[in-house]
């Protein structure tokens, strides 16, 4: 298999051969494994797994005018921790997501310089509103671009820059936030 190929080009090859799937599976693998370990710490392997199946499934969906097969690639494990988010809620209502065994801050807590701002950084990112802390986890954490990033979330490029550029102004200032993202 020729892993010189660039991933439209191995995506595009893998409608009609199986084996141009598997170099996308090891070039994203660890990135995707992050997305889902800092998300959800102690489903990160079964998650990762679920998505390559629903990738390979559905990789004659993907349209290459709307963005990198990266960025698709993300916005199936969005839809992937989404379903396990509600599987979770549906089997465990007294679960709250991002409580408990779900919770990732603690792993994300360990990791960060200064122990200190972790309490206000966490309390500024539940306040933002949902697609905004999305995309700034997703252009910080993942390392997309805003475009990429936009893709995922399912709203125009414009948009997202627009809202990232909110959400960290507004991480910068530590400034309160009310639940619909306006100031306090």
């Amino acid at each position: 298999m020729a892993t010189g190929l660039d991933d439209k080009e191995l995506l595009g090859r893998a409608a009609r051969d199986p084996d141009a799937f598997e170099p996308l599976v090891e070039r994203h693998s660890r990135a995707l494994h992050g997305y889902f370990a800092r998300r959800a710490p102690g489903a990160a392997d079964d998650l990762l797994a679920e998505l390559w199946l629903q990738a390979y499934a559905t990789r004659r969906g993907f349209d290459p005018d709307r963005g990198s097969v990266r960025a698709w690639l993300f916005g199936v494990a969005r839809n992937v921790l989404s379903a396990h988010w509600r599987r979770i809620a549906a089997t465990r209502p007294d679960v709250m997501r991002g409580s408990g065994d779900d919770d990732p801050w603690e792993a994300v807590d360990d990791r960060l310089v200064a122990a200190a701002v972790a309490p206000k950084l966490r309390a500024l990112l539940t306040r933002l509103p949902p697609d905004e802390r999305e995309l700034l986890l997703l252009v910080a954490w993942e390392q997309l671009t805003p475009s990429e990033a936009a893709a995922v979330v399912g709203i125009p490029a414009a948009t997202a820059r627009t809202r990232l550029h909110r959400a960290r102004n507004r991480m910068r200032a530590g400034a309160p936030l009310d639940r619909t993202g306006g100031p306090a």
